[in-house]
């Protein structure tokens, strides 16, 4: 998948940047940038798209992103109804890799730190005591300036560098991108993220990126790696489980025509090829 460069709005006058905001949501850009990305989610929920991954996300995840690995937070419907009374909101650090200058990196001290980057490509959920650590550091940064957040930074990349405390979100992938491709697929991401719950048939679908319906599955597939029909299905998959953690009484049978399944056994036999488990062992793993 090929994002668009997105280009982060610090100041010319600095190497980094920290930031708490809060809105109405995450947004919805499949988007990339040089700089590496600490996210914490303070409070929302929805689908995030990282790499080649798609998979829930909860307030009090936290991730580290490589330099260009293309990424979104797609919220729940309720975030876009516009109700002030729900809010995203997250805390982001944002960083060059040679923030200190290549010289820095040169350096044998930052070998541990090359490291972390080379890992960070994959992305990298961050976990147990590393996340509390970081989350006061990131917090503190905030509201810090001039060098004191420099230090911080380093604080946080040595506590990342030294830490088991991490597991890899997709395989390593890094992209630049011309804006008519990235316009294309964004458009395809949005309208399939609006629309999955009903059926949305192939002339549909290449429509919206004003293709024929053979050249738009070539295109898709070269793109993502994936068919279209795959991303659709991981797409319902992953609201199914969102839905089954947020609602311990609801049905899975309830859930199949809500995803945009058309009969129980298709919907089960994708549930199981994609997390594993069935419904009801999914549902009684996150209620237990």
């Amino acid at each position: 998948m090929k994002p668009q460069f997105y280009l982060v709005p610090r100041d010319v006058l600095s190497s980094h940047l920290s930031r708490h905001h809060t809105l109405p949501n995450f947004g919805t850009a499949w988007h990339y940038h040089p700089e590496l990305e600490l996210h914490y989610i303070v409070r929302g929920e929805g689908v995030r798209f990282v790499g080649d991954n798609v998979s829930n996300f909860d307030s009090g995840e936290l991730l580290l992103l490589g330099e260009n690995l293309p990424h979104m937070w797609r919220c729940n419907e309720k975030y876009f109804r516009r109700d002030p009374k729900v809010t995203a909101e997250a805390i982001v650090v944002q960083f060059l890799p040679d923030f200190l200058g290549q010289d820095f990196l040169s350096k044998p001290e930052s070998t541990a730190i090359l490291n972390l980057y080379d890992k960070a490509k994959a992305g990298l959920v961050i976990t147990g005591e590393t996340r509390e650590k970081l989350i006061v550091l990131m917090r503190q940064s905030v509201k810090a300036t001039g060098l004191k957040r420099v230090v911080m930074i380093l604080n946080m990349l040595e506590i990342l560098s030294e830490s088991d405390d991490m597991q890899v979100i997709s395989e390593k992938s890094s992209y630049q991108s011309s804006k008519e491709e990235a316009d294309r697929l964004n458009k395809v991401y949005t309208y399939t993220l609006t629309n999955y719950k009903r059926e949305l048939t192939l002339e549909e679908i290449a429509s919206v990126a004003n293709l024929s319906v053979t050249s738009f599955c070539r295109y898709f597939k070269m793109m993502t790696k994936k068919t279209f029909h795959d991303f659709l299905i991981e797409i319902r998959i992953s609201h199914a489980q969102r839905m089954l953690i947020e609602d311990s009484s609801i049905t899975a049978e309830a859930i199949c025509f809500e995803c945009g399944f058309n009969n129980r056994s298709n919907f089960f036999g994708h549930f199981k090829r994609i997390t594993g488990l069935t419904p009801l062992e999914y549902k009684r793993k996150c209620h237990f």
